[in-house]
């Protein structure tokens, strides 16, 4: 995601090129992003998200998967050890419980993501804010041996929680 934000003003008169750009930010979801730019204008913070809500539900599993197509995949333990060599003293603002991941955290989350991915046909989509590499592992484990239908939906429900964060920093508040 790049750093462009908007006021909403802004972002109701952008031109569609530009909102569609705009709304990719958020999700990579074409059909979503259309149903996004057509809506447009919002009156409000809180209408733009409840459409957002309502355009997602209305979509499929192919708009789905290309949204989900649109993270990066955490699977390779370099990555995972980039996302999670943070400190304790860094993480406080966020959770005190937050460390260091271990090795055999990394290389857990590492396997299990390559697994996930493997058996669901799509990585694995968790809203990751706040939660550290041993909860993102346990909640990987507590995941991984449900149907594919369970884990489409899941990971749906996830990235609407993720697109709402995006829609949050696109058009901050204030």
């Amino acid at each position: 995601m790049t750093d462009l934000n908007y006021s909403l003003s802004e972002l109701n008169v952008l031109p569609e090129r530009d909102a569609q750009v705009a709304f990719s930010n958020c999700c990579t979801s074409q059909a979503w992003n259309d149903g996004m730019v057509a809506a447009r204008p919002f009156i409000s913070l809180e209408q733009c998200h409840e459409t957002a809500l309502s355009v997602w539900a209305g979509l499929g599993e192919q708009d789905f998967l290309q949204a989900f197509e649109g993270h990066p995949k955490i699977g390779d333990v370099t990555s995972l050890r980039e996302k999670y060599a943070h400190t304790k003293k860094l993480a406080s603002g966020e959770q005190s419980s937050v460390d260091e991941a271990s090795e055999e955290v990394i290389q857990n989350l590492s396997a299990g993501n390559t697994a996930y991915e493997v058996k669901n046909g799509f990585i694995f989509i968790v809203c990751a804010t706040g939660k550290s590499a041993a909860e993102m592992l346990e909640l990987l484990n507590q995941r991984l041996p449900n149907e594919r239908e369970v884990e489409l939906k899941n990971a749906a429900a996830e990235q609407a929680k993720i697109t709402a964060i995006r829609i949050d920093k696109l058009i901050p508040a204030g």
